[in-house]
């Protein structure tokens, strides 16, 4: 049993999350599990330039908070690793970063960490590697995405297909050495 001391700092975290939960315009629950420090860095600084408020939390506070704010379909999800963004003034901001970051890095992890060290026809993994690292360098500079300028598909096979894609949160050289 938690001393008094203990007892009354947590019943002053749940009081602090429970407002911030009622206050709040939107809010993302977040499982963190597997993210690098430098990724996890790079997400609290796009959430932070979008006003997002981001912080680890401990599920069994959480429960009480959600439930507190009447938000007790929520206790479901607090398992695992879990992190809160929440916004008070763009109810979409939460969302929009978590799920840029999340495809960035899946792209990432898709084609620079699975597979390079599995035994089974290395070459191949290093082949898929290679062109997926030179496809993120186009993807990173802005000039490929899936469409093409013209309708004529001859012309369009004969140049390439460079169009301005939206900017990507990581490029090569800020996950270089990860």
């Amino acid at each position: 049993m938690p001393n008094a001391k203990v007892l009354e700092a947590k019943k002053a975290v749940v009081a602090e999350l429970t407002e911030k939960l009622q206050n709040a315009a939107s809010g993302v629950l977040v499982d963190y599990k597997g993210i690098t420090v430098a990724e996890d860095t790079a997400l609290r600084n796009e959430l932070r330039k979008n006003e997002v408020e981001y912080a680890v939390v401990k599920n069994t506070l959480t429960r009480f908070a959600v439930e507190g704010a009447g938000l007790s379909e929520l206790s479901e999800c607090l398992n695992g690793t879990t992190s809160l963004a929440l916004s008070h003034n763009d109810p979409i901001a939460p969302m929009r970063v978590i799920n840029k970051f999340s495809k960035d890095i899946a792209v990432y992890n898709l084609f620079s960490r699975i597979g390079i060290d599995e035994g089974t026809d290395q070459k191949t993994y290093l082949n898929r590697y290679n062109a997926a690292i030179k496809f993120l360098t186009l993807v990173a500079e802005g000039t490929v995405s899936i469409g093409t300028e013209t309708e004529d598909p001859a012309s369009a096979a004969a140049g390439g297909f460079k169009v301005k894609s939206n900017s990507r949160l990581f490029t090569r050289e800020k996950m270089r050495g990860m």
